[in-house]
Formats: C-alpha cells, structure tokens, sequence
C-alpha cells in the first residue's frame, strides 16, 4: 500500500518548499493538493461537509506554482492535483501546466480531477454549472490530444481547436495519469472513458467493490483505487487490498507549519513503520 497525504496550500499553513522534503523524509509516496482560483462571497449550495465554509478555501495558493515547488525540493514525491478544475481552465494552457509539470519532476506528475462542488465558482468563469460535466469530459479529451499528438487538433461542442504544436509533450506515456474523483453515475462514466485510476472520497469496502465489478463489466478492470482524504486516526483499510486500494491519502489540516510537521510524524509513525 502507498501512502500520501491531502493538503490545502494556502498562505497561512506550511511552505510547500518545507512540505515536500518533510513528506519524502517520513516516507510518504504522493501529495494531493486542491484547487479552487477563488470563493464567491454569496453561494446556492453547501459546504462540503455541512456548516461554514473553513478559511483555508478561500486563501489557496495556485495549485501548480504549488507543485513546482514541491518538485524543485523532492525528487521521489508524487505530485497531484487533488483534485483541479479543468471544467474551469484554458484546455490548452492546463494541458500545457500539467505536461510541463511533468517534465520538470522527472515524470512525477499525477492529474486528479472534479466537476467541483461550487456553482458559483464555475459561473464567474464563464460555465454554466448545469454543464460542467459535459466541459469537464472534453477538456479531458482535449488535453489527451494535445499530449499525445505532435499535431493536436479537437471539435467538440465546448472545445474546439484546429491542429496546433503544443509543447513540452509530458515525460510519462501516453501521459501523466488521469485521476478521476467522485462517486456520481458521472464521475463513474468519467473514470471509464477518460480516467486511469478512481479518487473516491469514501472509505466503504462495499462501495469499491460494486465499483470494481462495474468497471470489469465495462472493460476497465485494472483501474486502481486511491482513497481520498481519510483520517488516520479512523480509517480501517480491512479490505481494501481485495479491491484495489493502491494507495491511502489522508487528510492533513492545513495550520502552522509546526502543527503540520507534529501530524506528518503521528501519520508516519502509525502508517509507515
């Protein structure tokens, strides 16, 4: 089992110059950082979780600025988005962030990816939040193309560019893995067409199981399971190893640096010896 770990990069919580070396030290495999470009101030639906918004989602650090710095100072460390909102991106600019992250980290990148949770967040970009699924799944097409072809050309219905160079192409191939999250009838459509391997944000052994025979029913039967924000203090990963749980990343609070290095070393010391 792998072992990563989930955390909000913001400007009031560690350095992402300090996490990385921090995580590769306690020997954790993989950083998943989140993405949100910004919070509006009034919003239609809830928090994840019930109640107030936390502070840290509206002090986010760019998530790629984020992992290249985590890159410049690791040189074992996964490096996620966990997850991006491409649904909320320039297609051709992410493709180019993502392939260029992985370049720079010697084919460390990993492309965890969502609808996102905020409609108002998708509306001030131009989306209509009733449709960012539909957005989300030709981007991820879209950047396919532009990865793997020398001369990348897509139409679609919200996507549309003639053929174009677009360089660096990424190190790993075909390309950085596709990390889909959610447990939707859409996100699990998502994961079969584009995805390479499943984010889900539950922990129930059941749910991967149904999910596993489903994806075997559809010709996907090797798609690896990574669970998403667990607490390490509950989590019982009986299981998990039946289903195709490859890795673990738990959820960090995102608090002073000090804070932050105390609950790496109780992870660790739990987890990875």
């Amino acid at each position: 089992m792998k072992y990563g770990v989930v955390l909000f990069a913001t400007d009031e919580t560690i350095a992402p110059a300090v996490l990385g070396p921090a995580l590769e030290e306690r020997g954790f495999e993989s950083l998943f950082v989140p993405e949100h470009s910004h919070i509006p101030a009034s919003r239609e639906g809830p928090a994840p979780g019930g109640g107030d918004l936390p502070r840290h989602f509206h002090r986010t650090i760019d998530v790629f600025v984020t992992l290249a710095v985590v890159a410049a100072t690791t040189s074992r460390l996964g490096l996620a988005t966990g997850v991006a909102l491409p649904a909320e991106r320039d297609v051709i600019h992410t493709a180019k962030q993502v392939a260029s992250l992985d370049l720079v980290s010697g084919g460390r990148a990993m492309f965890g990816v969502g609808v996102g949770w905020n409609r108002e967040e998708a509306r001030d970009h131009g989306i209509d939040p009733r449709e960012r699924g539909k957005v989300l799944d030709e981007k991820l097409a879209a950047m396919v193309a532009i990865w793997t072809e020398e001369l990348a050309e897509y139409h679609g219905e919200y996507v549309d560019f003639d053929p174009m160079y677009c360089w660096p192409k990424p190190v790993q191939a075909p390309h950085p893995p596709i990390y889909v999250g959610g447990g939707s009838d859409a996100a699990l459509r998502r994961l079969r067409d584009h995805g390479d391997a499943w984010l889900p944000d539950t922990f129930d052994v059941e749910t991967y199981r149904r999910v596993r025979s489903w994806l075997s029913d559809q010709g996907r039967a090797g798609v690896p399971f990574t669970a998403f924000g667990a607490d390490p203090d509950a989590l019982d990963p009986t299981g998990f190893d039946e289903v195709g749980v490859e890795r673990v990343a738990f959820w960090v609070d995102p608090v002073a640096e000090r804070d932050v290095l105390r609950r790496l070393d109780a992870i660790a010391e739990r987890w990875l010896r």
